[in-house]
């Protein structure tokens, strides 16, 4: 059953490197049903070549502004005891 990456995975299988999000990969039905059902893969759009990762889409956020450090908080004067 072929299958396209969802994620990239690090590592080989079989003596190859996984494809790269987005690639498509073949892979035994029972262990690409496993990769649908961990969302890892997801069944093809088409039978088209392996992409090899061209043309994903990623979701990357926009980065924030930095958070800055609060002032430090000046101590109290103690009361004046009186007499």
């Amino acid at each position: 059953m072929r299958v396209r990456m969802k994620v990239t995975i690090s590592g080989t299988r079989d003596g190859q490197p996984w494809p790269a999000q987005g690639g498509i990969v073949d892979l035994p039905d029972e262990e690409a049903k496993q990769m649908v059902a961990a969302g890892l893969a997801a069944e093809p759009d088409d039978d088209s070549e392996d992409s090899g990762g061209e043309g994903v889409e990623e979701h990357a956020t926009v980065p924030g502004t930095p958070e800055k450090a609060t002032p430090a908080k000046k101590a109290a004067a103690k009361p004046v005891a009186q007499k």
